[in-house]
C-alpha cells in the first residue's frame, strides 16, 4: 500500500508539473494568434518547439510507464470510472501513443503548426492558396509520419482522429455523416421553396464593433461564462484556450457589417469556456479535470451557440438589451423577427457563419477532402479545385477565391487533421444533452425567458463537466440519456424548430 501511495504521489506531481509547461505552451500560442508582431514567427516556432519536446519527454519518461505499471495492479478492484482508475487508465493510452513518436517530430510538428498558421493568415488576406500549399504539404508529411510511427489497421486518418476523439473511426464516421447528410437535404430544400421566408438583410447593417463587443461579452456572463476566470480578444479565427484552472481565454473576429459573425462566434467560444471552467480545479494536469473528446467539447459550444442562442425564449429576454446597444438597427424589430432572422436557413460559403441546417455539409466536405489529403488520394495542389466542386455538388454556391474557400479555416494550417468531423458529432450530442436537461429541469424555455441559463449550466456541470475523463463519450451518452448516438433527436429539433418558421408544419 506504500508503494501504491508513493507511486500515485509522484505521478500527480509529475503530471502537474507538465501541465504548467504545457499552460505556458499554450499562453505562447494565444499570444501567437492576438498580439504577436509578424516577424517572431520564426523564434516563436522555436519557443513551442522546445517547450512540446520537453513535455513529451516528460509524458514519455520511463518513469510514467513505472507508476503506471505499480497504479493499474494496485487499482484492479477499484472503480474504474473513479479519478485515479480513470487517470491511470487515460494517462496509458496516451502514453502508448506517445511513446511511440520520436521528439524529433514532436518538436517538428509544433514547429509546422506555429509557421503554418502564419503563412495561413498572410495567404488567406492575399487569397492565395499557392503561397500556402508548401507549408500544408510540410503538414501533411508530419501527420504521414506520425501515422506510421503509431501504426493503423484501416487509415492514417484514424490515428489523427483519435486524437481528438478516442475510439471513433473514419469508417462509422462517413456512416454517420452520410446519414446526416440524407436526412438534411430534403429539408433544406423543402425550406428554400416554402413561400414564407424570413427577412434577414436588418442583420447586414453597420453596427459598431465596440457595441458588439459589449453586448457580447453582457450575455456570454449571463450564459455562466465568468470573466474573472476569462477574457475576450481578437483574432482572425475564432478559438478558445485554456492557459490554466482559472483562466479561459475566447478569440472572436468581427464584422462591423454584419450582426451575427461575431455575436455567435462569442456564443461558441463561451461554451467552449464553460465547459472548461466547470472541470474540477483540483483535478488539472490529470485525467479527471480534462475534457472528454473535442466531439463532447463542440458539443457545448454548439448548444449554448444554437439551440440556446438561437431560441425564441434567448431573445425574448435578450431582445430588450439587443435594442439598448443598437437603436438604430433593432428598434423597429422584435423578438421574433430577431429568432427568424438568426435561424435563416441558406447555403453559405463560410463554415463558422453557417445555418444549423447546412452546417453539417461544411463539416462533410472537410472530412472527406483532409482524409483524402491524409491518404494520398487527393493531392494538396489540387485542394482548391476539389474544395469548389464539392461546394458546387453539395451547396450549389462557388467561392469568388481562395479566402472564402479552401483558405478559410485555420484548423490544416496547425496540422489538425481529424478535428472538423467533431463538429457533427458536437451537434448530435448536444441535440442528446438538450433533449435530457429539458426532461429533468422542466420548462426551459420559461426560464430562458425569464433570464435564467444557470440552471442549465449546472445541470451540463453535474452531469458532463465534472466528470472529466472518467467516462467515454460514448459511456457518458448512455449514462444521461440510456441511449446510443443517433441522429434522430437533432433532425427532431431541426424540424421542429425551423419549419414554423418558413410557414410549414413540425410534423
Amino acid at each position: 500500500m506504500d508503494e501504491l501511495r508513493q507511486a500515485w504521489t509522484q505521478f500527480v506531481e509529475h503530471h502537474k508539473e507538465t501541465a504548467l509547461l504545457s499552460s505556458i505552451q499554450s499562453l505562447l500560442t494565444w499570444d501567437e494568434r492576438t498580439g504577436m508582431p509578424v516577424k517572431a514567427a520564426d523564434y516563436r516556432a522555436e519557443q513551442v518547439a522546445y517547450l512540446a519536446g520537453k513535455i513529451h519527454e516528460r509524458r514519455t519518461a520511463p518513469c510514467v510507464g513505472e507508476w503506471l505499471e505499480i497504479l493499474a495492479e494496485g487499482l484492479k478492484s477499484a472503480d474504474p470510472h473513479g479519478d485515479q482508475a480513470a487517470s491511470v487508465r487515460e494517462t496509458k493510452r496516451q502514453f502508448d501513443k506517445q511513446s511511440k513518436l520520436p521528439q524529433r517530430l514532436v518538436e517538428e510538428l509544433t514547429r509546422a503548426e506555429v509557421l503554418g498558421q502564419q503563412a495561413w493568415v498572410k495567404a488567406r488576406q492575399e487569397d492565395d492558396y499557392s503561397a500556402f500549399q508548401p507549408y500544408l504539404e510540410t503538414n501533411l508529411k508530419l501527420r504521414r509520419e506520425q501515422a506510421s510511427a503509431i501504426g493503423y489497421e484501416a487509415s492514417p486518418y484514424d490515428v489523427l482522429l483519435d486524437d481528438y476523439e478516442p475510439g471513433e473511426n473514419s469508417e462509422n464516421l462517413k456512416q454517420v455523416l452520410r446519414g446526416l447528410r440524407e436526412a438534411l437535404v430534403p429539408l433544406i430544400a423543402e425550406l428554400g421553396e416554402a413561400k414564407d421566408q424570413p427577412v434577414d438583410d436588418f442583420l447586414r447593417q453597420t453596427y459598431p464593433v465596440e457595441r458588439q463587443e459589449q453586448f457580447g461579452t453582457h450575455v456570454a456572463t449571463r450564459l455562466g461564462f465568468d470573466f474573472s476566470r476569462g477574457r475576450l480578444d481578437i483574432t482572425d479565427h475564432p478559438f478558445c484556450t485554456e492557459i490554466g484552472p482559472h483562466d479561459h481565454r475566447i478569440l472572436t473576429r468581427y464584422n462591423p457589417e454584419d450582426f451575427s459573425q461575431a455575436f455567435y462566434g462569442i456564443l461558441h467560444e463561451a461554451g467552449h469556456g464553460i465547459y472548461d471552467q466547470g472541470l474540477r480545479p483540483d483535478q488539472y494536469g490529470l485525467p479527471s479535470g480534462a475534457p472528454i473528446s473535442l466531439g463532447i467539447h463542440e458539443s457545448q459550444s454548439r448548444l449554448w451557440e444554437n439551440m440556446v442562442g438561437r431560441s425564441l425564449a434567448f431573445w425574448e429576454f435578450f431582445h430588450p438589451v439587443a435594442q439598448e446597444h443598437f437603436p438604430d438597427q433593432l428598434g423597429q424589430c422584435s423578438p421574433k423577427q430577431m429568432y427568424d432572422a438568426v435561424n435563416v436557413v441558406r447555403p453559405s460559403l463560410i463554415r463558422v457563419e453557417a445555418d444549423e441546417a447546412t452546417y453539417n455539409l461544411h463539416i462533410a466536405i472537410r472530412f472527406d477532402l483532409e482524409k483524402a489529403l491524409i491518404e494520398g488520394e487527393l493531392p494538396s495542389p489540387d485542394l482548391p479545385a476539389a474544395w469548389n466542386q464539392r461546394y458546387r455538388d453539395d451547396l450549389g454556391i462557388e467561392p469568388p477565391g481562395d479566402g472564402m474557400g479552401v483558405l478559410q479555416d485555420v484548423h490544416w494550417s496547425a496540422a489538425l487533421f481529424g478535428y472538423f468531423p467533431t463538429y457533427s458529432l458536437g451537434n448530435l450530442y448536444a441535440a442528446h444533452w438538450m433533449q435530457c436537461a429539458r426532461q429533468d429541469l422542466g420548462d426551459l424555455d420559461q426560464q430562458f425567458r425569464q433570464g435564467e441559463f444557470l440552471p442549465l449550466r449546472d445541470w451540463l456541470a453535474q452531469n458532463i463537466y465534472q466528470h472529466g475523463q472518467c467516462f467515454s463519450a460514448r459511456q457518458l451518452l448512455e449514462r444521461i440519456d440510456g441511449q446510443p448516438l443517433s441522429h434522430e433527436p437533432l433532425l427532431h429539433y431541426l424540424s421542429q424548430k425551423l419549419r414554423p418558421i418558413y410557414g410549414l408544419s413540425s410534423s
